[in-house]
C-alpha cells in the first residue's frame, strides 16, 4: 500500500520521584527482624529501576523492556511488601490531573496504563507494508488491549479518569478494532477470498461503530481528543464500505449479480460517505495538538478512502451494465440482504498480560528476584512440605535402585559370576584342568600375612629352653637359701649343747617361719610354672610341623598348594588328606570332545556380551540416580510459591507439576532394573545350558574337590598360626614370670644371707662371753643383752615359761591378769634362764635323754626354783627327733601350764628383731601375663614393738607370705611373750618349706603365697605406747592356719587365667 491506515495510540501517563528507601527499611525491620542495612544495595537497586521506567524511557522497545522489568518487579514487592505504603503521584493520561495514592496497587496500575500507551505507540511506528512490520504491529495492538483488560478486571475503585472503567473499555474497544483493521489489510495484502475479507472488514466496522458510540458519551467532557471520533467515524464507514464491497465481488462470483448490485451500490454510497468525511477532517486536522496520530494520519486516510470510493464506483457501474445486458435479475431491497457474518473472536481478543510474563524472554528481561534473600515464613512452610515430596521421591528410587543392585548381586553370587566364566576358560584352554590349576595356586592374603609373621617371629625352641633354664636356675637359688637356714640352724643347736645352759641365743626356728614359707611357696610356685610351661611344649609339638611350613616362605606354600590341590600328599599335612579322595580325583581326569568345546567357546562369549551389558546398565542407571538427587537438590521453588502466594488451594496442583519435570529420570532408572533383571535371567539360562554337558560337570565336581582340599589345608594352617601366636604370648608372660621371680630371689636371698649373718655374729658374741668367763673363773657374767633385769620391774623366768601354757580345749583364750614379779631365789638368777620345761598330757612322758640335743627340751631346767610348778606336767616326748639341719624337722609343741603366771621381765635388748606383729598389707596382685606374680615383700619399719605369732598347728602347702624385712637393731622395753599355740597335735612337723602340691592338670603358673598373719596378745605394762596394738579385751583372736596357694589355674595367671 502506497499508505497505511492512521492509528491511535493511548496518551502516557507521568509521574514524580519516590523515594522507596523509608518505608521498605521499616518493614525489614519491624516485619522480617533483620538490619535493613544489609539490603541498602537492594533498595537502591529498585529506586534506579522505577526511574528508568517512568523517566528515562522513551516510546521504543526499550521503553517497553523497561516497563516490563519495572512491573515484574513490583509484582516480586508487593509479595514481601504487600502492607507498604509509598506517596506515589501520578498525573491523569487525559487530563492531566496529579493523583496521590499510597497503594501499591495504583503504582501497579498507572504502570500498566504506560506499558499499554507505549504498546500502542510502538504499532503506529512500523511500516506494515512489511510482513514483519504488520505482525508486530497486529502484536502490540493486541498486547495493548490485553494490559488495558488487566486494568478493568483488577483495579476496581480508580483513583483517576484515565484508570476509570468507562475509559478504559473505550480503549480496549480502540486497540481490538484497529488488530482487527490490521488484519484486514494483510488480508487483502495477501488477496485472501473476497468472503473472508468481507467478514472482517465486517467485525472491523462493528467494532469501530461501538467504539464511536461510546466516544459520543463523553463529548463535551474534554476528555478525548475530538479528531478520535473524526477517525473512528470515517473508519466505519470505510469498513462497511469494504464489507459490502467484498461481500458482492463474491456474490457476483456465486452468480448472484442482482444481490451484488444492491451490494455494490452501498458500497459505493459508504466510501462517497466516508471519502466527504475524510475531505472534512483533512482541511481540519494539525497534527501537533494530537499527539496520539500520526503526523499524516489526515492525508493517508483521504487518501484511502479516495481510492476505494473510486473502486467501489467502478464495480457499481459495471455490475449495473451487466444485469442491464446480461443476466436482468430483480434487485432485492437492501433490508432483504442476508446478513454477513463476523469473525470468531479469538481473532481479535486481547493478549493477556499472564501470556506477556510467561515468555521465556520477558522472564529473562525482569531477572531474578531483587530481594531474593527475604522469604516470608508461610512460603518456607510451602517450601517444606515441597522438600518432603522431593525427598520421598528420591528415598522410592534409591530403594528400586537398592532392590535391584541387591538382586543382580545375589544371583551373580548364586551362579558364580563371574569367576564361573573364567573357570569355563581354564576348561578349554586345558582339558586337564587338574594338573593345570595344581602347577601354581594363590594362597590368600591371611595365609601369606601369617607366614610373614611367623617368620619375623624367631625360634620357639630357644625360647622354651630359655624358659627352663630359668626355672632350674631359680628353684637350685631357692633350695640353697634353704641349706643356709638349715646350716644356721644346725649351728646354734650345736653351739647350744655345747655352752649349755649358758648360751642364751633363742633358737633359729620360729624365727625362720615367714622365711621358710616364703621359700616353700616360691618353690610350689616354680613347680606350677612347670606344669604351664610344660603345657606350652606340649602346644609347640603339636603344631610344629605346621609352623615349620609356615616358616619356609610364601614360594613353599605354594608349591605344597599346588601338592595338594593335585592331590598329592604333602608331608606336613599329609594327616588331612583322604585316600578315597586322592583316588577319586585321580579317576576324575577326563577332557572335552569337540562338540562340547564348541559350545562352551559361545557360552563363554554371551556371558561375557552380557555381564558387559548389565555392567553398563548398572552404570548408567546409578548415574542417572545421581543426576536425579542433583537435580532433586538443586530444585527450588520459593519463587514460584512466592508467586502463588495469594492463591488458595493450588499447592498440591502446583507440587505435583513441578514433580513431573523429574519423570523422565525414574523412567530411565525403571527401564535400567528392567533389562537388568532380564539380563540375569539369560545368564541363569546359560549356566544351566552349559552345566548340563557331561564333561563340564565332572570337571567342575573335580575343581571343587581340589578347592575343598585347598579350603582345608589353608584352615589348619592358620588354627596353627593362631596356637603360636598363644604361644609368643605365653613365652612372653613366661620370660617376665621369671625375670619377676628373679628379682624377688634377690631380695630373698639379701635377707636370708643378712639373717644368717647377723645369727652368726651374735653366736659368735656370745660363745666369745661365755669362754671369757669360763677363763675368769666360774664369775657371774655381765648382764647381757638377752638377760633379764629382775629389778626394774620385769617380766621372771617363772612368768615367761607361764606365758608358753596352751589351753587345748578351745581355738582361742583368755589372758590372766598380770601377776607381779616375784623374785630370784635361784642361785644363778645372773644368767639368762634357758626355755622351761612344759607338759605334754596327752602322752605317757618318755625316759629324758642322756644329753638334750633338742633346743625346745626344757628337762634341764628342773633344778631351777620357779614361781609357778610344772611337776604336774609329764616330761615331753622326745620321739620322732630330727636336728635343724634337715630339710624337715619336727618336735613334740610344749605344753603351757593351766594355771596363772606373771609376765615374764623384759629383755634388755634382742640383736634380732622379732617378724612384724601384724601381717604387712599384700599390695595388689599383679599381672606378668598367663604368670602369676612371686611373693613380693612388703616391710614397715614402723614395727618397733614385737607380738610373738601364734604358731601354726602344721605347715602345710600354703601361699609364700611377703618377705619381712629385718630392720637393723630394735630395742624393746620387754622381751617378746612366747608364741601362742591354739592347738597341737601329738607331733607337729616343721618341715623346712611346704610340700609341693600336685597342680591342677589345666592351670598354668598360680599366684604365689601369701604370707600368714600373726597376732599376739599386747604387752600389759607399756600398752598407751604402742597403739597399733590390738587393745586388750579379754580374749585374742585365735590365728588361722595359713592360705593353701592357689592349684586350680588355667593360664599364665595368677588366680586360675585359663590362657586358651
Amino acid at each position: 500500500m502506497a499508505f497505511q491506515s492512521p492509528l491511535i495510540s493511548i496518551p502516557r501517563k507521568t509521574t514524580q520521584d519516590v523515594d522507596w528507601s523509608n518505608p521498605i527499611r521499616s518493614i525489614i525491620a519491624h516485619s522480617y527482624g533483620e538490619d535493613p542495612k544489609n539490603y541498602a544495595e537492594e533498595i537502591s537497586v529498585l529506586q534506579r529501576c522505577r526511574q528508568d521506567a517512568v523517566k528515562g524511557a522513551g516510546s521504543d522497545q526499550t521503553a517497553r523492556d523497561v516497563l516490563y522489568k519495572y512491573f515484574g518487579q513490583l509484582e516480586l514487592l508487593e509479595l514481601r511488601f504487600a502492607e507498604i505504603k509509598v506517596p506515589f503521584i501520578w498525573n491523569d493520561a487525559f487530563t492531566d490531573k496529579p493523583t496521590n495514592q499510597t497503594s501499591l496497587a495504583f503504582e501497579k496500575a498507572s504502570i500498566i496504563h504506560l506499558i499499554s500507551s507505549v504498546l500502542s505507540a510502538l504499532a503506529q511506528t512500523p511500516s506494515r507494508s512489511d510482513p514483519e512490520g504488520l505482525k508486530r504491529a497486529y502484536y502490540n495492538t493486541r498486547a495493548a488491549a490485553g494490559m488495558l483488560t488487566y486494568i478493568n478486571e483488577n483495579f476496581l475503585h480508580a483513583p483517576s479518569t484515565d484508570l476509570s472503567r468507562e475509559v478504559v473499555q473505550l480503549c480496549i474497544g480502540i486497540m481490538s478494532a484497529q488488530s482487527i483493521e490490521i488484519f484486514t489489510e494483510k488480508l487483502i495484502e495477501e488477496k485472501k477470498s473476497a468472503a473472508l475479507i468481507s467478514r472482517s472488514a465486517c467485525t472491523t466496522a462493528a467494532l469501530y461503530n461501538t467504539a464511536v458510540e461510546g466516544m459520543k458519551e463523553f463529548q463535551g467532557k474534554g476528555i478525548f481528543d475530538r479528531n478520535w471520533l473524526y477517525i473512528l467515524q470515517i473508519k466505519a464507514k470505510l469498513f462497511g464500505s469494504m464489507t459490502q464491497y467484498y461481500k458482492g465481488v463474491s456474490d457476483n462470483s456465486g452468480g448472484k449479480h442482482g444481490i451484488s448490485l444492491v451490494r455494490f451500490k452501498l458500497s459505493d454510497n459508504l466510501a462517497s460517505e466516508a471519502y466527504k468525511q475524510a475531505q472534512s477532517f483533512n482541511y481540519g486536522f494539525i497534527s501537533s495538538s494530537t499527539p496520539t496520530l500520526p503526523s499524516d494520519a489526515s492525508t493517508s486516510l483521504l487518501e484511502i478512502t479516495k481510492a476505494h470510493q473510486t473502486i467501489c464506483s467502478e464495480a457499481k457501474d459495471q455490475s449495473i451494465k451487466d444485469n442491464d445486458l446480461i443476466y436482468h435479475e430483480v434487485l432485492p431491497s437492501e433490508a432483504s440482504l442476508p446478513p454477513i457474518e463476523k469473525l470468531p473472536s479469538n481473532q481479535f481478543s486481547p493478549i493477556t498480560i499472564q501470556e506477556i510474563y510467561s515468555n521465556q524472554e520477558i522472564t529473562k528481561l525482569i531477572g531474578p528476584d531483587i530481594f531474593l534473600k527475604l522469604i516470608p515464613l508461610a512460603v518456607h512452610e510451602s517450601a517444606s512440605v515441597y522438600s518432603e515430596e522431593k525427598a520421598k521421591l528420591v528415598r522410592q528410587e534409591v530403594e528400586r535402585t537398592e532392590i535391584s543392585e541387591g538382586e543382580l548381586r545375589a544371583g551373580l553370587e548364586h551362579l558364580g559370576l563371574p569367576s564361573l566364566v573364567n573357570q569355563w576358560k581354564n576348561l578349554i584352554e586345558d582339558d586337564d584342568s587338574n594338573t593345570q590349576n595344581g602347577n601354581h595356586i594363590e594362597i590368600s592374603n591371611q595365609l601369606r600375612k601369617l607366614s610373614e609373621d611367623i617368620s619375623r617371629g624367631g625360634s620357639v625352641d630357644s625360647s622354651l629352653r630359655q624358659l627352663d633354664s630359668e626355672r632350674e636356675r631359680c628353684e637350685r637359688e631357692l633350695r640353697e637359701l634353704n641349706g643356709l637356714l638349715d646350716n644356721e640352724s644346725r649351728d646354734c643347736e650345736r653351739t647350744r649343747a655345747k655352752y649349755n645352759p649358758h648360751f642364751t641365743q633363742p633358737p633359729s626356728g620360729p624365727q625362720t617361719i615367714i622365711l621358710r614359707s616364703q621359700v616353700g611357696g616360691n618353690l610350689t610356685t616354680l613347680a606350677s610354672a612347670a606344669q604351664s610351661d610344660s603345657q606350652l611344649r606340649t602346644i609347640w609339638k603339636d603344631i610344629e610341623p605346621q609352623i615349620r611350613s609356615l616358616q619356609s616362605g610364601e614360594s613353599s606354600l605354594e608349591q605344597t598348594a599346588a601338592q595338594i590341590a593335585a592331590g598329592k600328599p604333602s608331608a606336613p599335612m599329609n594327616q588331612g588328606i583322604s585316600l578315597l579322595d586322592l583316588q577319586e580325583d585321580v579317576g576324575s581326569k577326563k577332557g572335552l570332545d569337540d562338540t562340547e568345546k564348541q559350545e562352551l567357546q559361545k557360552a563363554i562369549a554371551d556371558a561375557g556380551e552380557r555381564l558387559d551389558r548389565l555392567g553398563k546398565i548398572r552404570r548408567e542407571r546409578d548415574e542417572v540416580l545421581k543426576d536425579l538427587k542433583e537435580k532433586i537438590q538443586n530444585d527450588d521453588v520459593s519463587n514460584l510459591l512466592l508467586l502463588n502466594r495469594r492463591s488458595s488451594g493450588v499447592e498440591p496442583q502446583l507440587f505435583a507439576a513441578e514433580l513431573e519435570k523429574f519423570r523422565p529420570y525414574q523412567s530411565r532408572i525403571a527401564a535400567a532394573v528392567q533389562a537388568s533383571s532380564s539380563i540375569l535371567q539369560e545368564l541363569e539360562m546359560l549356566v544351566r545350558q552349559v552345566e548340563k554337558g557331561k564333561g563340564v560337570k565332572e570337571l567342575q565336581r573335580s575343581n571343587k574337590d581340589r578347592s575343598k582340599r585347598i579350603r582345608d589345608w589353608e584352615r589348619k594352617l592358620i588354627e596353627a598360626g593362631e596356637s603360636w601366636a598363644e604361644i609368643q604370648a605365653g613365652l612372653g608372660k613366661g620370660l617376665a614370670f621369671y625375670h619377676q621371680t628373679t628379682i624377688t630371689l634377690n631380695q630373698l636371698k639379701r635377707e636370708v644371707n643378712e639373717f644368717v649373718k647377723s645369727r652368726e655374729n651374735e653366736r659368735n658374741r656370745l660363745i666369745g662371753e661365755i669362754e671369757t668367763r669360763q677363763r675368769l673363773g666360774g664369775s657371774a657374767p655381765p648382764p647381757s643383752s638377752s638377760s633379764y633385769n629382775t629389778s626394774s620391774g620385769t617380766k621372771s623366768l617363772e612368768e615367761r615359761l607361764a606365758a608358753l601354757s596352751v589351753d587345748r580345749s578351745s581355738s582361742a583364750y583368755s589372758p590372766l591378769p598380770p601377776q607381779p614379779p616375784k623374785p630370784i631365789t635361784s642361785p644363778i638368777s645372773s644368767f639368762p634362764p634357758p626355755p622351761p620345761q612344759v607338759s605334754t598330757p596327752s602322752f605317757p612322758p618318755p625316759p629324758p635323754p642322756a644329753k638334750p640335743t633338742n633346743p625346745y627340751d626344757f628337762s634341764n631346767l628342773s633344778s631351777i626354783p620357779s614361781a609357778f610348778s610344772t611337776a604336774s606336767s609329764p616330761p615331753p616326748q622326745a620321739s620322732n627327733q630330727s636336728s635343724y639341719g634337715s630339710s624337715a624337722y619336727s618336735y613334740n609343741p610344749p605344753q603351757q601350764p593351766s594355771n596363772t603366771y606373771s609376765p615374764p621381765p623384759p629383755m634388755q635388748s634382742n640383736p634380732y628383731p622379732p617378724p612384724p606383729t601384724s601381717q604387712p598389707s599384700r599390695p595388689a596382685d599383679q599381672s606378668y601375663g598367663s604368670y602369676g606374680s612371686p611373693s613380693q615383700p612388703n616391710y614397715s619399719s614402723q614395727n618397733q614393738g614385737y607380738h610373738a605369732p601364734s604358731a601354726p598347728s602344721q605347715y602345710s602347702s600354703q601361699p609364700a607370705p611377703s618377705q619381712p624385712s629385718y630392720s637393723s637393731q630394735p630395742n624393746y622395753s620387754h622381751p617378746p611373750p612366747p608364741a601362742q599355740q591354739s592347738s597341737y597335735p601329738s607331733q607337729s612337723s616343721y618341715p623346712s618349706h611346704p610340700p609341693p602340691q600336685q597342680p591342677h592338670q589345666q592351670g598354668y603358673y598360680p599366684a604365689p603365697p601369701q604370707r600368714p598373719s600373726y597376732t599376739s596378745p599386747p604387752p600389759q605394762q607399756q600398752q598407751q605406747q604402742y597403739p597399733n596394738y590390738p587393745p586388750s579385751n579379754g580374749q585374742y583372736p585365735q590365728q588361722p592356719p595359713p592360705q593353701q596357694p592357689q592349684q586350680g589355674y588355667g593360664g599364665y595367671q595368677q588366680g586360675g587365667y585359663q590362657y586358651r
